[in-house]
């Protein structure tokens, strides 16, 4: 069974504090990053997507950077994106919701004429990256103390 919940670019300040909620929610609380970090300078421009049920219920979030915001987590070539923060909460996972904002995400980066999209997966979710058609390169690094890896995947 699936929820009915829509995915949908973040435009006003009520749909962007949903994201930083759903942040807080699942990488401050649940995996014990840094508030300090978790919160970036980034933020204030990156196209920010929000999954939300049809009761108004934030499931999921997720984010892209583009140009220069991108270019430590993509060697510095501009024509890739960097998708990040991708958090859904607890009750929705495993409803699709993960997949959905990455493939919006994915969308965001075509419509801006990126050629491709970076990520960082915590370990554990390489395989729901590989799913989605991404390839993880490079060593394995941690970030807030969590093992992570590089992927991409061309869009």
């Amino acid at each position: 069974m699936t929820a009915a919940y829509v995915v949908r670019t973040a435009e006003d300040p009520a749909d962007r504090e949903a994201c930083f909620t759903v942040r807080k929610e699942v990488f401050v609380r649940e995996q014990g990053v840094p508030e300090d970090i978790e919160y970036d300078v980034h933020d204030a421009d990156a196209v920010h997507v929000l999954a939300v049920r049809e009761d108004g219920v934030p499931l999921g979030t997720g984010r892209l950077l583009s140009g220069e915001a991108a270019a430590a987590n993509n060697g510095g070539d501009p024509s890739v994106g960097s998708l990040g923060r991708l958090a859904v909460t607890r009750e929705a996972r495993g409803l699709g919701v993960g997949a959905a904002l990455v493939r919006a995400i994915e969308d965001a980066a075509r419509a801006r004429g990126l050629t491709a999209v970076d990520l960082h997966a915590q370990t554990h979710a390489l395989g729901f990256y590989e799913r989605l058609g991404y390839e993880a390169y490079g060593p394995e690094f941690p970030d807030a103390g969590i093992p992570h890896r590089a992927m991409r995947r061309p869009v």
